[in-house]
């Protein structure tokens, strides 16, 4: 599960598995380790069904939570996209000239946010700063 979850941690996207209450504890723990306990998530159970709830934490907190408490029922589990951690702002500025080129200023930060998985507002921010000057 290890090796699959690592795979998983470069997936510019949204993440859901689906798992059984008595494995949970140990996915959850699994996951706060490889993929980061700071990101968050989603424990969902019997989704559509009477007794539907959704706890909302980070991976860490979840891990902790099921430990004490395993929930019976379907199970999904909904993981945050990652954020990369290691753009510098050197490098949004250079592909934000480049889009800028050839876009307008929110085409070019959409562009460049979804490329480097970074927040909109900020690149949008950086871009406003750089076509005005």
């Amino acid at each position: 599960r290890r090796t699959r979850l690592s795979a998983l941690a470069a997936v510019p996207g949204t993440l859901a598995f689906y798992e059984s209450p008595k494995r949970l504890a140990a996915a959850l723990a699994d996951m706060a380790e490889v993929l980061g306990g700071a990101r968050e998530a989603a424990v969902c159970r019997e989704l559509t069904k009477k007794f539907e709830e959704i706890r909302r934490a980070p991976l860490a907190e979840l891990a902790a939570a099921v430990a004490e408490a395993p929930p019976r029922g379907e199970i999904v589990v909904i993981v945050e996209r990652g954020r990369s951690e290691n753009i510098s702002e050197a490098d949004l500025e250079q592909d934000l000239k480049a889009a800028l080129q050839t876009h307008s200023v929110r085409d070019a930060a959409d562009l460049v946010a979804g490329l480097h998985n970074a927040k909109r507002r900020d690149v949008y921010q950086l871009a406003l700063k750089l076509a005005k000057g």
